[in-house]
């Protein structure tokens, strides 16, 4: 059973289409990267994927039920700037906070809250750092806390939405070698990106989208020229497609 099955997807935003016949699946074990201009629809898909847009036809199948609000089976890490940092809060606080649906809004946290809480933070080494306030922290140390928060729920399916933008390098590669970790641990990763060449580099499969999936296959096997251009509406001289004749 596959971890994620997308269908004919169409969304609406505003009255004007975003995505059409979108079709997309993902397994265990495999890390996916999400490529396309601003405006493509990258963050809508995410957002599709956890019903916090409304779609106008087709499905999204988790583990092969539909996706349903608050599912288990998914994390979820936003964009540095959709989280409210100067929120007097800890950030043992914020990655616990990624348990609610599972603890319930009203309930406090039992002991295997804590644990997953700890345990995520060792993973993005934050452990020294768990009764810091978050507003304090720095920006590659609050994407840390986000892929903390998210990593606490256990998922089987892990999205992430530009995730080394405005990052250093050394955090670029912590990040990048626990989602690859992640991915051969069995989780299925999808991850938009505007780094081509880490893309390319690390992912199992690249999906090219505009408005609808222009092109998907290992990196290997998407170096013709023109699925680029049209994915990113770039000339034969765009410095994007030596990239790709390079990688």
């Amino acid at each position: 059973m596959r971890a994620l099955d997308i269908e004919h997807l169409d969304v609406d935003l505003g009255g004007r289409p975003v995505l059409r016949d979108v079709r997309l699946h993902l397994d265990r074990g495999e890390l996916v990267g999400l490529l396309g201009p601003n405006g493509a629809g990258k963050t809508t898909l995410l957002r599709a994927i956890l019903t916090l847009v409304r779609t106008r036809g087709g499905r999204v199948l988790v583990e092969g039920k539909p996706s349903r609000p608050g599912r288990a089976a998914i994390g979820y890490v936003p964009q540095r700037h959709e989280f409210t940092w100067d929120f007097p809060i800890s950030v043992e606080q914020v990655v616990l906070s990624g348990r609610t649906g599972r603890i319930g809004l009203l309930r406090r946290p039992g002991v295997a809250d804590w644990r997953a809480a700890g345990d995520a933070l060792d993973r993005v080494r934050l452990s020294a750092l768990r009764g810091r306030p978050v507003a304090e922290l720095s920006g590659g140390q609050r994407q840390r806390v986000l892929v903390a928060r998210a990593l606490a729920l256990a998922p089987s399916i892990l999205l992430l939405d530009e995730p080394f933008t405005g990052l250093d390098m050394p955090t670029q590669e912590l990040l990048g070698d626990l989602f690859a970790s992640l991915a051969r641990e069995g989780h299925a990763v999808l991850m938009t990106t505007h780094d081509l060449v880490a893309a390319m580099e690390s992912c199992t499969r690249l999906v090219l989208l505009n408005g609808q999936v222009i092109a998907d296959g290992r990196p290997d096997q998407l170096r013709d020229v023109e699925v680029w251009m049209r994915t990113f509406g770039v000339s034969e001289t765009s410095p994007l497609l030596k990239l790709v004749k390079a990688g």
